[in-house]
């Protein structure tokens, strides 16, 4: 027998596995302790009052064994040796899953990407933050798995009529991901387990005859009228200096928001793109116990998840309406260096499976639009955006020391206009240098950022003080540039056979959406020119 069942539930009794146990069987009046199993099918928390409460749907299955856990089945064929081919270029999440949707259609991917494997990226990484030396085609934006391998792996999205999301997250648990992602209302990996997800990933894919090929860069694209028909890497390894040719059926562009040099190739190539609207900011990074106090109402259960937020306000600043926001909100997490060239200064965030750091970051970051970047517009044409993007960053790089040191200034101090003497300690490895931000952040951006910081402050009482530090620039919240396609068909409206997809191409934002966007564009291929 099966019963469904909906509960409200004290965090005691929600997250201590013996005691919902132990409540499932007092309420069933379930005699037998083995003659039951427990399926929980959704879980939120609901942390708006100071009675804070779990809602859990579960499945109970009484003296029955339980159904499987997935709903989708996956059948990869073997494609070793099909004569169809797609070119993908880039190894993040809409890579990945486009060639496993490719698989499964029966058409040989080929995966073409600059950076390095999952491990061998770790050792780029580490020169980051203890060395200050920025691989430019290895990094925390460039390499398997992509920006979100080491930038949190949370599995939520707003993209909800795009694609089947509970298809993506069993992909995943078949790949070795925890079946809780399956039923958490905000799931969550963590940058510690995502690699070994990805590398199962990849097995899969070598296993049923795809290809990846790594420390491998796009050069050029080989066209034919309005067709592409192929693409020229370099390796980017010193034992080679030969090019290579792949030539394919259609070309899937999955680069990620951070490939200026591909932006740069398809503005050269006359196949066009547009600038297109971001956002910009700072982190802001908190104590995660002062966030768990005003989160949860002062609430101390140890069995309590690091507490999150999400924020936003229009603000006015002068004649403009700004949106001031919160993304990519890290609890238990860290901040980390996000730069793709030597010369700038990025940063991001991410989290453990366990959001366990003493700190919590967010990106607060205001909308950036053409009243920005037009002064670059004449000279950058659709390029402009990403300029606007690069200067700001290069600036950063500049004011903070010429090096990873991340500029940095008190919270309170920043909303007041005053320099901070010292800085708190931080999460940011490479360090932190004390800056006034108004310095690097055009001034419509510091404007917007206090009007912002004020609301929020009024929203969740005790944020804004000098117990909370700014550190910048968080600049990467998504692609400057967009790469028109139809919208049926999702194939570039000039080049056939072109596919732009996903983050980089301004179509996803974030591992989920960007796997569901990779998917939607193979299958687009597949009916197309499969």
């Amino acid at each position: 027998m099966k019963k469904q069942i909906q509960l409200a539930l004290a965090p005691e009794l929600a997250f201590d596995e013996k005691s919902f146990h132990r409540h499932i069987k007092q309420l069933l009046q379930i005699k037998n302790e083995n003659s039951f199993t427990v399926r929980i099918t959704k879980r939120s928390l609901d942390a708006r009052s100071r009675n804070i409460k779990v809602n859990i749907q579960a499945d109970v299955f009484i003296d029955e064994s339980p159904t499987s856990i997935f709903e989708n089945s996956f059948n990869y064929k073997d494609v070793t040796n099909k004569s169809k081919r797609v070119i993908i270029v880039g190894a993040g999440p809409a890579g990945l899953f486009a060639a496993l949707r490719l698989l499964e259609l029966g058409i040989k991917p080929i995966v073409i990407e600059r950076g390095k494997d999952v491990q061998e990226r770790r050792r780029d990484l580490a020169n980051i933050n203890k060395q200050h030396i920025v691989n430019k085609n290895s990094n925390y934006c460039f390499g398997e798995g992509g920006a979100g391998t080491y930038s949190d792996g949370k599995l939520y999205t707003r993209s909800k009529k795009r694609g089947d999301i509970h298809r993506i997250l069993e992909i995943m648990v078949q790949h070795g991901a925890t079946e809780n992602i399956l039923f958490e209302a905000h799931p969550h990996i963590g940058t510690n387990k995502l690699p070994k997800l990805i590398q199962a990933i990849r097995q899969t894919i070598l296993m049923y005859g795809g290809e990846i090929h790594f420390n491998t860069k796009v050069v050029d694209f080989l066209l034919l009228q309005n067709e592409i028909k192929g693409v020229i890497t370099q390796s980017i390894l010193e034992t080679s200096t030969s090019n290579q040719t792949f030539i394919g059926d259609a070309v899937l562009l999955a680069t990620g928001h951070s490939a200026r040099d591909i932006f740069e190739l398809l503005q050269q190539k006359n196949i066009y793109i547009e600038n297109k609207p971001f956002a910009l900011g700072v982190r802001v990074e908190h104590a995660q116990a002062r966030i768990n106090q005003i989160q949860y109402h002062g609430n101390t259960c140890d069995l309590l998840p690091s507490a999150s937020y999400s924020l936003v306000e229009q603000v006015k600043i002068n004649t403009l309406q700004k949106a001031a926001f919160s993304f990519c909100m890290c609890p238990g997490g860290f901040i980390v260096p996000a730069a793709t060239t030597q010369q700038e200064i990025v940063v991001n965030g991410m989290s453990p499976s366990k959001r366990d750091s003493p700190f919590a970051n967010s990106g607060i970051v205001v909308s950036v639009d053409e009243n920005d970047w037009k002064k670059y517009t004449q000279t950058h044409q659709n390029l402009a955006a990403l300029e606007y993007q690069k200067q700001i960053e290069h600036t950063a790089w500049k004011i903070a020391g010429k090096t990873q040191t991340a500029p940095s200034q008190r919270l309170l101090d920043f909303v007041t206009n005053k320099t901070s003497d010292a800085l708190l300690e931080t999460s940011y490895q490479p360090g932190l240098v004390a800056v006034d931000m108004r310095s690097i952040l055009p001034e419509n951006i510091v404007l917007a950022l206090q009007e912002g910081f004020k609301a929020f402050g009024r929203k969740m009482k005790g944020f804004v003080s000098n117990q909370a530090q700014i550190i910048g620039v968080e600049s990467r919240t998504s692609s400057p540039v967009k790469i028109p396609r139809d919208k049926n068909t999702l194939e570039h409206i000039h080049v056939k056979r072109l596919f732009p997809c996903a983050e980089g191409a301004g179509y996803a934002g974030g591992i989920m959406s960007a796997a569901i966007d990779g998917e939607r564009c193979a299958e687009a291929i597949a009916k197309l020119y499969g």
